[in-house]
């Protein structure tokens, strides 16, 4: 067999974009920036960069987390740093015609963290925001004030954060998953609240109380109450430590 040759493989990079989703004023809602530089200069994407020669794929993931976020990927065995948030990879992109400039593979991580502040730029990025993931994955449907049709997300991201959607989706029905939404102590209610934001529906409070507080290992008693909803002191709880739910908690058909 002849020598390997490096030279005869054309060259590519690799990047990392991040699907981070947050629950804000009960709607799901995605880490959106706004492009400084080319390509796609001033359009909505993503946040995420390329990965350095020196770093692995989830060490890249979690240096832009950071950048973008502030926010620091909890440790495996759960004793998450304050702020922290779960980071898994979501999937590989790696159409030749996806980035104008040279052939890009991107791997994508769905990032789940509670409630957060307002983000602030980073990198080549000229603005963040939080949105809500219908309007960005609609983005191309919805008019400006000047009557012109508003920009897709640059490059693929409106399919990468679409597929992080739905994988945070499907993956509250049957682990317990949807209390990366939440604070370390927290109520029913406000686990329920997470559960419609991402699902887009309204569920029945009683049937869902009964469902998750009759799961084992799904929520634990914190022993504490809390008042922050309003009306009577409601019973705080902590993710417990079961990772498969049984039954599974599957989304209502809409």
């Amino acid at each position: 067999m002849p020598p390997y040759d490096p030279s005869a493989f054309p060259p590519f990079a690799v990047t990392v974009d991040l699907v981070v989703l947050t629950v804000r004023r009960h709607a799901l809602c995605a880490l959106a920036v706004r492009r400084g530089e080319p390509p796609f200069q001033g359009r909505w994407a993503l946040p995420g960069g390329f990965v350095r020669v020196d770093e692995d794929l989830e060490g890249a993931a979690a240096r832009e987390l950071a950048e973008e976020t502030g926010l620091h990927p909890q440790s495996p065995a759960g004793s998450s740093p304050v702020y922290g948030a779960h980071l898994e990879q979501l999937a590989t992109y790696g159409d030749p015609k996806r980035d104008p400039r040279m052939r890009v593979v991107s791997v994508a991580h769905l990032v789940l963290a509670p409630d957060l502040p307002a983000p602030k730029a980073g990198g080549d990025a000229h603005s963040a925001r939080w949105a809500p993931v219908e309007t960005l994955l609609e983005q191309d449907d919805i008019h400006t004030r000047e009557g012109e049709l508003a920009a897709p997300l640059a490059f693929d991201h409106a399919r990468i954060l679409g597929d992080g959607v739905e994988r945070a989706r499907s993956k509250i029905e049957y682990s317990s998953l949807a209390t990366a939404f939440c604070p370390p102590e927290f109520t029913v209610g406000e686990l329920r609240r997470v559960y419609e934001a991402v699902w887009g529906v309204a569920l029945d409070p009683r049937n869902f109380h009964r469902k998750v507080t009759g799961t084992p290992g799904f929520l634990v008693p914190t022993g504490g109450t809390t008042t922050r909803q309003g009306g009577r002191p409601a019973q705080l709880f902590r993710a417990g430590g079961a990772t498969l739910l049984n039954p599974p908690m599957l989304r209502p058909e809409v």
